[in-house]
């Protein structure tokens, strides 16, 4: 229920800055501007994710375990998902999830949800 409510609000909110920005800049430059985004915006998250296979690739090569390319890998692909659906919010959230200056500052905390997932048994992790 409570994600329910959150996707309500969160569509109502990008209603509203359409709404608003279409008013300031005018209906047309909106919609150049969300396909401008949606499309820089996937292209971008396309690169760093091949970039983070390569990096996991490598790891795993040395024997190492790709850990912090796992967390990059669902940041890019949560930021994707963000920067394909119109609206400002998403769009603004989706960069700063894709972006590997910024991405870095929400890695931690995507590190103890999961961890707090596991914990709980909501993630089930099995090993050989």
């Amino acid at each position: 229920m409570k994600w329910l409510l959150f996707f309500l609000i969160l569509s109502a909110a990008e209603i509203g800055l359409f709404v608003w920005a279409g008013g300031i800049i005018g209906p047309w430059w909106v919609v150049i501007i969300i396909f401008l985004t949606g499309f820089f915006g996937v292209s971008l998250a396309k690169k760093e994710g091949l970039d983070t296979w390569r990096r996991a690739q490598t790891a795993i090569q040395y024997g190492q375990v790709p850990a912090r390319e796992i967390i990059d890998g669902i940041c890019i692909f949560i930021g994707g998902v963000l920067l394909f659906s119109p609206g400002f919010i998403t769009d603004l959230t989706g960069f700063i999830l894709v972006l590997p200056y910024t991405r870095k500052f929400v890695k931690p905390f995507l590190g103890m949800l999961i961890k707090r997932l596991v914990d709980k048994n909501k993630i089930v992790i099995h090993r050989r």
